[in-house]
């Protein structure tokens, strides 16, 4: 159904470059695990776009770890175990929250300036989160703030090289060990990039969705060629929508933070009521998939496609100074975020499953590593605290440094021949085929799911398959199909998972089952659906 390899291939007729440590995608996972691997290694970076386009860039709340005097460890745990529905990994969780300060002091040292009060860090508060420990940079920009200072310190970096516009079409593995990766460059030529490792940091799959806050590059590569190399794929199912993304027209689904309903921002429907405390006794600071589904009920409700997001009631001074990037973009659109109440709906945020890693960020494959959204670690289980995504990319990172740092070289030399029999593909298909899987995945695989909804998605979704059988040569024909892969992984996991947990709702399962579904997906290429079982503690 889906294949090894995208394209046909003889690994012996392409050029070969030599890197130790191969780098997929930017963001703050590839350019800090880059700038690590650079003290001891020769690193290749590789982006489909550029090092500024990713995820991380517009990353607005800000980053979760353990500053403040009154807060603890033992707290940051808590609140991300709560959030995570029973699924989060322990180990991983106490690795995230212990290990996280130490890596804000690295994000500090290569240049990042998160905001002060007072000489102190500035720390905010958001949803599910019991403590003040957010650190955030020019009020409402942390992400971008931190590529800025990462990619400075790359492209300064002599041991970095970086090749902007390519795609990786695929891995390459032999007996169970990634050896690099097929690269095709923007002229078309494809080279065989070899390595000592490879890590994923290709973030997630917003583009699954036609409403999403995630860039256009956001297309599921990583995981799609992961699963096709052999990867085990955990949790696909558990997909979260941010409950507050701009809905005007002419307007992009740009985020409304978390973080504004952190600084007292609350929630009404078109009538102008508060609505959150018939939902969840936190009301606007309930965890994200409770404050999603209490909107969409709200509209519903009120038969209207929007809510407000109102913090009109604090200083124009304190929103203006800090959520400074929200109210410039709401201006723009002649929306005042100091007076007015802001049209939000959700949308497609975060991808919680991805490849299954260890926890020195290693997966089921030697030599591959995965970092950052297309990771899963176990942190963040069915559902991400807020601001913990961008701690957790950090955190792994160095231990994924530490661990090729024991690596020896690979010896492993791959004999990869790959052919079939392939028929064109319309390119009027590639643009109308990726709106329809958008429009399957809302309809089917959205906030709210049931067995027939699902079953009909499936079924919609596999009359693209013919893809697969196509011959592929451009970025956008790759992109479809990874997210073609990503869609069937998301609604095959949704229809496996016979109850609601976290991000995952099913409106004919509506209730959670410990006794018998607390355990994750996995989706591995040869053995299907399998499952790994989670041991009450």
């Amino acid at each position: 159904m889906i294949p090894r390899y995208l394209i046909d291939v003889e690994l012996d007729t392409l050029p070969v470059v030599e890197k130790d440590v191969i780098v997929i995608g930017a963001g703050i996972a590839g350019l800090f695990t880059a700038i690590r691997s650079s003290e001891q290694h020769s690193v290749l970076m590789i982006t489909k776009k550029s090092l500024l386009d990713s995820n991380t860039r517009y990353a607005q709340g800000g980053i979760a770890a353990v500053i403040s005097e009154d807060d603890s460890p033992a707290y940051h745990r808590q609140d991300t175990l709560i959030a995570g529905a029973g699924l989060c990994d322990d180990e991983a969780v106490d690795v995230l929250v212990h290990e996280g300060p130490k890596g804000v002091r690295s994000l500090i040292k290569m240049g990042t300036q998160f905001d002060l009060e007072n000489g102190e860090f500035a720390l905010t508060k958001e949803g599910a989160h019991s403590q003040r420990r957010i650190l955030h940079a020019n009020g409402d920009a942390t992400g971008y703030e931190i590529v800025r200072a990462l990619s400075e310190t790359a492209m300064s970096t002599p041991g970095i090289e970086v090749w902007d516009d390519h795609f990786v079409i695929d891995l390459v593995t032999e007996d169970g060990v990634c050896c690099g990766a097929i690269v095709q460059k923007p002229s078309g030529e494809r080279l065989f990039v070899r390595g000592k490792a490879t890590i994923l940091c290709s973030g997630g799959a917003g583009q699954l969705y036609r409403y999403t806050t995630n860039p256009e590059v956001a297309t599921g590569d990583g995981v799609a060629m992961a699963y096709r190399a052999g990867a085990y794929i955990r949790d696909p199912e558990f997909i979260q929508f941010h409950p507050t993304s701009l809905c005007y027209p002419g307007a992009p689904r740009f985020l409304i933070s978390e973080a504004v309903r952190g600084e007292g921002a609350v929630l009404r429907n078109i009538r102008g009521e508060r609505f959150m405390h018939k939902y969840h006794e936190q009301l606007e600071l309930a965890p994200r998939d409770v404050v999603a589904r209490a909107i969409v009920s709200e509209m519903e409700e009120t038969r209207s496609t929007f809510v407000y997001i109102d913090i009109t009631h604090e200083s124009a001074e304190m929103v203006k100074h800090r959520f400074p990037t929200i109210y410039q973009t709401c201006l723009t659109y002649g929306l005042d975020l100091t007076s007015d109440w802001i049209p939000v709906a959700p949308a497609m945020h975060y991808m919680m499953g991805g490849v299954k890693t260890d926890l020195n960020g290693e997966t089921n494959i030697k030599r591959l590593f995965a970092c950052g959204e297309v990771s899963s670690t176990g942190v963040h289980g069915a559902n991400r605290l807020a601001s913990n995504s961008l701690s957790e990319a950090i955190v792994y990172g160095r231990r994924i440094i530490k661990r090729i740092e024991e690596l020896g070289p690979n010896d492993v030399q791959p004999n990869v021949v790959n052919k079939v029999v392939r028929s064109s593909v319309s390119m009027q298909a590639v643009v109308e085929r990726r709106l329809k899987l958008q429009k399957v995945m809302v309809r089917y695989a959205g906030l709210r799911r049931n067995e027939y909804g699902l079953r009909k998605g499936l079924e919609e979704l596999k009359r693209q398959l013919p893809i697969f059988q196509a011959t592929l040569t451009e970025r956008e024909q790759y992109e479809f199909a990874n997210l073609l892969t990503c869609a069937l992984l998301t609604t095959e996991a949704a229809l496996q998972r016979e109850e609601s947990r976290g991000a995952h709702y099913r409106e004919d399962f509506p209730a959670k089952d410990d006794l018998v579904w607390r355990k994750h997906t996995i989706l591995h290429h040869t053995q299907g659906i399998t499952e790994e079982r989670i041991e009450h503690v």
